[in-house]
């Protein structure tokens, strides 16, 4: 008679609240290393600002060698260096040509899948998780703790509670709320003990105090080309006027120097050059021609490459002066283009915001991305206190820090067993 056959263990339980890249990406790592992971999502479906972020074209990640990539995270660079080499661009290309969306590097460097889209990556990487094993539970909305340590969550039949080996916490900052990331975690982390600097926009258009005929006839035109300057803080790029300011990658890569001088002084002033692919003795060269009969919008933009919305702005500080930047010589107009003030009063509120700054206090995780408060309790993502620019830099950030929150919990269960 043959010896009766032992059972298997079960698995071990993971839980993923968020089911945006960090927290799907989570979810695949640990779902790999054998756990049985259920994915918690407070909207009906998943990754909805994801999918937002294609609709422009999915920029993933950027081509430029690693010290300037890494040097795009400012202060937060030397903590997320270590996830970032472990999940690298490199990874995060390979990733997405194993599901199907190879990807290419634009002009610009950065690296978007040859569909341009985030829906055909999405779909394939969900039916890879599904093949995992991994469970996505969506509306439900995580509360926080009970009393005996359970994970409570409010769901579309009710409250329940859940009790897994680990956690990891992927649930986002709190920009664009109405797609999911709505700040709602930092009630029950504080709660907790857990220390969360302010979330603040990240990442957002700068307000600017437009007249009504700028409002009216150029919101919505582009600045291309063009350079712009805050506190010693230099973004090339472009722009885009709108009825309350400006937008665009050029705005929000000085995003931390608009927000520090806001807090400093009240206002952020802005260097805005309308010309930087021309240095002053060129410009100025150009500009010592004769004018003749040429309006003057017609005369900038031949003498000087100026579209119609450029001369719109230089016009329009000139009336908010008093002056009138025509009647000047060459080298003084020259200098004028190349370094027209601005002034922000302040950002777009969160629910505009691309990102967000602020979140979970560095000092609040060990090394492996756990909460020190709360072992067996992951964090990744947006809701850590770290910031980036646009320009494929969040979304890399996020893939590699559930990965490095994934790798955490596992390297913690192994120190259990």
């Amino acid at each position: 008679m043959n010896a009766p056959v032992s059972p298997s263990p079960a698995p071990r339980v993971a839980a993923v609240i968020g089911a945006g890249p960090a927290g799907l990406m989570a979810a695949e790592r640990l779902a790999g290393a054998g756990l049985a992971v259920t994915v918690y999502e407070r909207m009906p479906s998943p990754a909805r600002k994801f999918l937002m972020a294609g609709r422009g074209g999915l920029n993933l990640t950027h081509s430029e060698p690693r010290d300037a990539f890494l040097r795009r995270y400012g202060a937060a660079a030397p903590w997320l260096t270590p996830a970032i080499d472990a999940f690298p661009p490199d990874a995060l290309r390979a990733f997405a040509a194993e599901l199907g969306e190879p990807t290419f590097i634009g002009s610009s460097g950065r690296v978007f899948p040859e569909s341009f889209k985030a829906s055909p990556l999405l779909r394939a990487w969900l039916r890879r998780l599904a093949q995992a094993g991994v469970t996505l539970r969506t509306r439900c909305t995580w509360r926080g703790w009970n009393a005996d340590g359970a994970l409570a969550f409010d769901g579309p039949e009710g409250a329940f509670s859940v009790a897994p080996d680990v956690v990891v916490l992927a649930t986002g900052g709190a920009s664009w709320p109405r797609l999911g990331a709505d700040g709602g975690w930092t009630g029950p982390l504080a709660e907790a003990g857990v220390a969360v600097t302010p979330l603040a926009p990240s990442n957002s258009g700068a307000l600017i105090g437009w007249s009504a005929y700028l409002q009216d006839k150029f919101a919505g035109q582009p600045l291309k080309r063009i350079a712009l300057t805050c506190d010693g803080v230099t973004a090339r790029g472009e722009a885009v006027i709108t009825r309350g300011g400006m937008e665009g990658g050029v705005v929000y890569a000085l995003s931390g120097a608009i927000r520090a001088a806001l807090a400093r002084d009240g206002e952020a002033r802005l260097s805005l050059n309308l010309r930087p692919d021309l240095d002053q003795k060129e410009l100025a060269a150009r500009l010592a021609g004769p004018r003749g009969r040429k309006s003057g919008a017609t005369w900038l933009r031949k003498a000087a490459g100026l579209a119609p919305a450029a001369v719109a702005l230089l016009r329009e500080i000139d009336l908010a002066e008093g002056v009138d930047s025509l009647t000047n010589d060459a080298a003084t107009l020259a200098r004028r283009i190349r370094a027209l003030p601005l002034s922000v009063a302040g950002v777009a509120p969160l629910e505009r915001a691309i990102s967000t700054s602020g979140g979970v206090a560095l000092s609040e995780i060990d090394a492996h991305m756990m909460l020190v408060k709360k072992p067996g309790v992951f964090v990744a993502g947006e809701m850590l206190d770290w910031d980036a620019p646009t320009g494929g830099y969040l979304l890399q950030a996020c893939f590699a820090l559930g990965a490095a929150a994934a790798a955490g919990a596992i390297r913690y269960l192994q120190a259990q067993s």
